[in-house]
């Protein structure tokens, strides 16, 4: 059985790329989504804490080293803690090995770039669906991370000589650059049994 279930939030905004979900001014249709609205939450908070402190210390470079093995290691934790599968993807990969979108994932990725063409703002876009899996039912969850500002510095056009040559480093295959402002860097994505 797929119950698809849209869902629109008309007060989100994101801190970084990641920040705060504010709630929604209705109660989520199914509360798995405002289970998984506040698992992204506390990703996000933890996230952007250590970001903003690498930056502070040592600037995009050592922003890297975050990302490499804090953020995965926060997901870990989410998922054992909570029961959710707990992970980030997007469709121009950095991390191939943890980033990268199975095919439920890509094709609501894909949707999203469709809704952001058609006029849809980034910080709002969500979409949950129950969709049935090898072992029954599943219950997933995907949130949109909007590209911003601070994040051009390892994801944009132009990035410096010595983060280049970092992320060449930790992610050989990486073609998360050429970003802008108001892109759909990838997503949030939980998932966790019926």
């Amino acid at each position: 059985m797929k119950t698809a279930i849209l869902i629109t939030a008309s007060a989100a905004s994101l801190m970084f790329a990641f920040g705060s979900l504010k709630a929604a001014d209705e109660a989520p249709v199914n509360p798995n989504v405002g289970e998984a609205k506040g698992i992204i939450k506390q990703f996000g908070g933890q996230l952007v804490s250590e970001l903003k402190s690498a930056i502070k210390t040592g600037g995009p470079e050592h922003a890297i080293g975050v990302c490499h093995k804090r953020a995965p290691a926060i997901a870990n934790g989410l998922s054992k803690s909570s029961g959710w599968d707990v992970s980030r993807v997007s469709l121009k990969t950095r991390n191939t090995e943890m980033g990268t979108p199975d095919a439920w994932e890509t094709a609501v990725l894909e949707a999203f770039e469709s809704r952001k063409a058609a006029g849809e703002d980034v910080k709002t876009m969500a979409f949950a669906e129950v969709v049935e899996g090898p072992d029954g039912e599943q219950f997933r969850f995907m949130k949109a991370i909007p590209t911003q500002e601070v994040c051009l510095a390892c994801h944009g056009s132009e990035i410096t000589e010595e983060v280049a040559a970092k992320l060449d480093a930790l992610y050989p295959e990486d073609q998360a650059r050429g970003f802008s402002v108001g892109d759909i860097r990838g997503a949030f994505s939980l998932s966790k049994p019926l």
